[in-house]
């Protein structure tokens, strides 16, 4: 009885988080929809633009795969919709010619700086400040 208690309560905090995250997101997209991004869109263009890599140094997709919660073939499409919209550029990698380096552009940088205020009033509006 007592295992079934906290398996009851267990269920009902994970469909909790699935729905917190499912609010969020839809506010984020909706917020970011007149820009042309959508929530993980943006995520992409926030690592590239508040973690980048050190001097010298690029961003692997594999690692931004890591980062973002997507599939590794969804990541490539998000990728590919971003370089072809001017917002990121993609370079192959000359020590493993498997890999691929993502690069913000200037205007993936102008993009991302005037949308995070708007991205991160939608996160205290969906998680309540």
């Amino acid at each position: 009885m007592a295992a079934e208690a906290v398996d009851s309560r267990l269920e009902e905090r994970w469909r909790e988080i699935l729905s917190v995250h499912a609010r969020t997101l839809a506010e984020i997209d909706r917020t970011l929809h007149p820009y042309g991004l959508g929530a993980s869109d943006f995520e992409v263009l926030d690592i590239l633009a508040t973690s980048p890599p050190a001097e010298g140094e690029h961003c692997r997709v594999q690692n931004l795969a890591g980062r973002i919660h997507l599939s590794q073939s969804a990541l490539s499409r998000l990728i590919a919709r971003l370089e072809k919209d001017g917002l990121v550029v993609r370079s192959a990698c000359a020590e493993d010619r498997r890999g691929v380096y993502v690069t913000l552009t200037r205007k993936g940088r102008d993009l991302h700086a005037e949308v995070l205020p708007l991205q991160r009033a939608a996160l205290t509006r969906a998680l309540g400040g």
